[in-house]
């Protein structure tokens, strides 16, 4: 009789399907992440009993407190806000606008700024305050 002569391998162990399965993970939270969006500056947004949250904001707009008017991140003039936000709109159509207006801030300005997003296509648009 013969004796087979059992060899002994080191284990191999295939991680290739995890990483397929780690990888396809990754993808599918990037993708389904909500990102936080950012005007650029810090606001300070007068105080509403009636002021409700907005799941869908598409466009967000800031206004400081020395009349300064900044669009992700970058302070545009009010010429150029109607073309900034045909751009963004354009991204994205079904979200609104938020206003995010300083309390200090001058009503005169604010209504300019909703005319210029108003001319640009955008009919939804919310003024953000603190709840109360």
């Amino acid at each position: 009789m013969r004796r087979h002569r059992l060899t002994t391998d080191e284990a191999d162990l295939d991680i290739t399907p995890m990483l397929d399965v780690v990888f396809i993970m990754l993808i599918f939270f990037i993708v389904t992440a909500t990102f936080v969006k950012e005007s650029g500056i810090d606001v300070s947004r007068p105080d509403a009993e009636t002021a409700t949250k907005q799941n869908r904001v598409g466009i967000l707009v800031a206004i400081s407190n020395h009349n300064e008017i900044w669009i992700n991140r970058r302070e545009v003039d009010l010429a150029a806000v109607r073309a900034n936000i045909e751009r963004l709109h354009a991204e994205n159509p079904q979200g609104g606008a938020v206003i995010q207006a300083d309390k200090d801030a001058q009503t005169g300005v604010l209504i300019e700024v909703m005319d210029q997003i108003r001319l640009a296509g955008v009919t939804s648009i919310s003024i953000a305050a603190e709840e109360r």
